[in-house]
């Protein structure tokens, strides 16, 4: 689910994984027709950072 909203509407993603700053740059970024590409690829990136940073922190904790 947090893939599609990565792709759609990345300045949204980058508020769900508790980024509001890299969102509000994303969505200046997004806002240019030609931005919504890297935006977008950033926002994917960033969303795959994520994960793997709380799967690190799952398996500290075990």
């Amino acid at each position: 689910m947090r893939l599609i909203l990565a792709l759609l509407l990345p300045w949204l993603q980058f508020f769900t994984i508790g980024r509001p700053f890299a969102g509000i740059i994303c969505l200046v970024l997004q806002v240019t027709v030609i931005g919504w590409i890297p935006a977008a690829i950033w926002s994917v990136y960033a969303l795959s950072q994520y994960t793997t940073d709380r799967k690190i922190a799952s398996l500290r904790r075990s």
